[in-house]
């Protein structure tokens, strides 16, 4: 199934802007002990530089399966996707993109800033150099005064920004993001959403982002792309008509509730085919 763009919602990214990601009719399925083990069918995907782009469904439909193909951590079994053009494995040498997973993935006995030069010296930059490009991607996301603590020092939230800044410390252009907030509270979640929305308003790098919530969905996203249940199909892409500008409040707005009822409607549709 080839989904059309909600029509309600027109595009908020250039027809013309370039794609970094084409997924086209790419499928997974999982050789078991007895019965073959569909993941994807059939996706159809095309994002553009500079979206931010949510993947939504319910739980096993797929969507972290989508996501791990695009960053070379899973293969298709069929089909094609191009990462800035070429293979998800040339982008990955290519250190086209950040991943930040679901849990931080912190090393305990390193020091914030010895998490986030990390990637950095493994490429072998100069200790100097990676203290300074560490240090203010720690400042970018509000943990500046914070290098020197370790991580069990720090809430989960404060956490997951550590990750978020080692996953931007190679500048990559694409972030790819797994359900980053996933296990924190209300205003926690709240607050991040908040402060990732703000980044990518500064930077408009290319974001891909793996979430449960309709809301956070809604709240940062210029496009969002709603799964079905196993075997993950895309069932509707919508594309926000909502400002690039936004702060919290634009969840009380009509527009926001608007699109947050058709990502609901598209969810449900999906539960019926």
């Amino acid at each position: 199934m080839n989904p059309e763009p909600a029509s309600a919602a027109p595009s908020t990214s250039s027809p013309t802007a370039r794609p970094v990601v084409e997924v086209r009719n790419a499928s997974v399925v999982y050789q078991t002990g007895d019965t073959p083990v569909k993941a994807l069918s059939d996706i159809d995907l095309r994002i553009a530089e500079g979206e931010f782009v949510s993947l939504i469904g319910p739980s096993g439909c797929g969507k972290t399966t989508l996501l791990r193909v695009i960053a070379d951590l899973e293969q298709i079994s069929a089909g094609t996707v191009l990462v800035n053009g070429v293979s998800p494995h040339d982008a990955r040498m290519a250190r086209a993109y950040g991943y930040v997973f679901q849990a931080p993935a912190l090393f305990p006995w390193r020091t914030v800033l010895g998490n986030v030069m990390l990637p950095l010296q493994i490429q072998g930059g100069k200790t100097a150099d990676s203290r300074a490009i560490a240090m203010a991607h720690l400042e970018r996301v509000g943990l500046n005064g914070f290098e020197g603590k370790y991580p069990w020092q720090l809430s989960g939230g404060m956490q997951q920004r550590v990750s978020i800044a080692r996953a931007l410390a190679f500048e990559p252009k694409i972030l790819m993001m797994d359900e980053p907030f996933g296990a924190l509270d209300e205003i926690t979640r709240d607050r991040l959403n908040e402060q990732l929305q703000q980044l990518w308003q500064r930077e408009r790098r290319t974001v891909v982002f793996v979430t449960h919530s309709i809301a956070e969905a809604v709240y940062l996203s210029t496009k969002i792309v709603v799964m079905s249940p196993r075997p993950g199909r895309i069932i509707k892409i919508i594309d926000s008509p909502l400002p690039d500008d936004r702060n919290l409040t634009l969840r009380d707005t009509q527009a926001f509730m608007d699109v947050a009822h058709a990502v609901r409607e598209a969810l449900a549709d999906g539960h019926l085919e």
